[in-house]
């Protein structure tokens, strides 16, 4: 079992950056597929980003290609956010997930498929 922690969400105006991190403990935080996903208010939680347990494959939602990236160090039991040219769309609760991968260098994109989520943290984008 892990338990997930996030941090660095806050308050920016439109076209600025965050970074959000998200600490793994518990278990080995290499061997699980990770994940961001948001959610605002009524509405569903949404698939951000994810990346497979070796870093080696990245999928990115289209809302978000090219301006937010995902990574992971191992060695440092955490997972990143960096988002970039915000807008206020963009302003939810930010969750990072994790998952045993069933294959080699996978990526999974559905709420659904994640066992392990952290609390959140709430990014708000003025505009």
């Amino acid at each position: 079992q892990v338990q997930l922690v996030e941090s660095g969400g806050g308050l920016v105006q439109a076209g600025g950056s965050l970074r959000l991190s998200c600490v793994a403990a518990g278990s080995t935080f290499s061997k699980y597929a990770m994940a961001w996903f948001r959610q605002a208010p009524g509405k569903e939680r949404d698939f951000v980003a994810a990346i497979s347990w070796t870093g080696g494959k990245v999928t990115n939602a289209d809302s978000v290609r090219g301006r937010f990236t995902i990574s992971r160090d191992n060695a440092e039991n955490t997972l990143y956010l960096q988002m970039n040219s915000l807008k206020p769309e963009d302003t939810a609760v930010y969750y990072c997930a994790a998952r045993d991968p069933l294959y080699y260098d996978t990526t999974y994109q559905h709420p659904s498929e994640y066992t392990y989520w952290g609390q959140g943290t709430q990014v708000t984008v003025s505009s």
